[in-house]
């Protein structure tokens, strides 16, 4: 197990007008589950590519551990890639697929059958081990490729949207099951997801790109509770922030005739600011209590909560507006609510910038 470095590791395809990643700098702790996510197009797929080895460098260096990998080929850097369609050889057993690499790497019998049924054990595939790929389940097959790279006993695990081709309940419970494994395991692993929700149950820590460059690494948690650009807060979230502009004011955010309150102090006043709040922080008042009117569209219903979204007239509010509301509250489509919240649930950006104001 080892840690992994990226100093200022940039990627830049030739006849491109700029860097697909522009100069990364990112360390990722021995034994850390780390998950690059962000929209298509983002880097992350190229990032983890260039730590396997399967994308060059043009600039900055790679590191696993003490050892510069920057320019090692892929076979020689000791990490074990799972990749998005599985790679599995069709004609090939179960137990051939997961054994393929050591044999490769002329590992006596033995301790081949070992690390199989080992490997087999751990992800629950003993059963299946001589079966070929065409008689397994999504699920299973990508469990057989996980065997794969458990076998080699790499130092770091390189997982590329794994489970993108499973079906949403499969991905669930895969998703766990990944967790608990890197667990138990302690390899030091780096996942790409360009789901949100995969990055935030998943991660130890989270890095969020964007157009090639970090935005911020940090728990999930902290990601969820205090983004720092406006980028984040409309990507970490389902349903996603609502965003909307205002002007700051004494102690709160004019928007239009309405108000919100947050906490800012007296010099941040006549500011273009754009406000964030959470779904579920939204608070319903009284129609004569100041709160912005929401005209309710849609009604998602998922047992003991609602989302409403609705459309609100106010300027600088978004086309839906998203509310998070107990299914007892009995909100139906053609309605108008009212709701406001309280400060400390105010997320304030710069409107210019983008960047959080504390």
């Amino acid at each position: 197990m080892a840690s992994v470095t990226f100093k200022k590791a940039q990627r830049w395809y030739p006849g491109a007008a700029e860097p697909a990643v522009k100069g990364i700098d990112l360390e990722i702790k021995d034994g850390e589950f780390m998950v690059l996510v962000g929209p298509s197009g983002c880097g992350k797929s190229t990032t983890l590519r260039m730590l396997a080895g399967l994308e060059e460098v043009n600039d900055g260096q790679i590191m696993i551990g003490d050892r510069d990998v920057t320019d090692i080929p892929p076979k020689d850097r000791d990490i074990a890639m799972v990749f998005q369609n599985y790679a599995l050889y069709p004609h090939m057993t179960v137990s051939e697929n997961m054994a393929f690499s050591l044999k490769m790497a002329k590992v006596d019998k033995a301790e081949q059958k070992r690390r199989v049924d080992e490997a087999a054990r751990i992800l629950g595939l003993t059963d299946y081990l001589e079966r070929k790929p065409k008689a397994l389940s999504g699920g299973q097959r990508q469990r057989v490729a996980m065997g794969r790279a458990i076998v080699r006993q790499p130092q770091v695990f390189c997982m590329d949207e794994p489970l993108s081709n499973l079906d949403a309940k499969m991905r669930v419970q895969t998703r766990t099951d990944i967790a608990k494994l890197q667990a138990d395991l302690g390899i030091t692993t780096v996942y790409v997801t360009h789901d949100q929700v995969e990055a935030m149950t998943m991660g130890d820590r989270v890095a969020v790109m964007s157009n090639g460059e970090l935005q911020q690494v940090d728990t999930p948690l902290n990601l969820y509770d205090k983004p720092v650009n406006l980028f984040v807060a409309g990507f970490i979230g389902s349903p996603q922030m609502n965003l909307i502009e205002a002007t700051s004011g004494a102690g709160q955010a004019k928007i239009g005739e309405y108000t919100l309150p947050i906490a800012l102090t007296a010099n941040e006043q006549n500011r273009a600011i754009t406000v964030g709040i959470r779904p579920e922080a939204w608070r319903h008042v009284g129609a004569g209590e100041g709160g912005l009117p929401i005209r309710v569209t849609v009604v998602e219903e998922l047992g003991s909560d609602s989302y409403v979204y609705g459309s609100c007239d106010v300027a600088g509010t978004p086309e839906n507006v998203i509310v998070r509301v107990s299914a007892k509250d009995k909100i139906s489509k053609g309605d108008t609510i009212y709701v406001t919240t309280e400060p400390g649930d105010v997320h304030v950006f710069d409107t210019a910038s983008g960047l959080r104001i504390e």
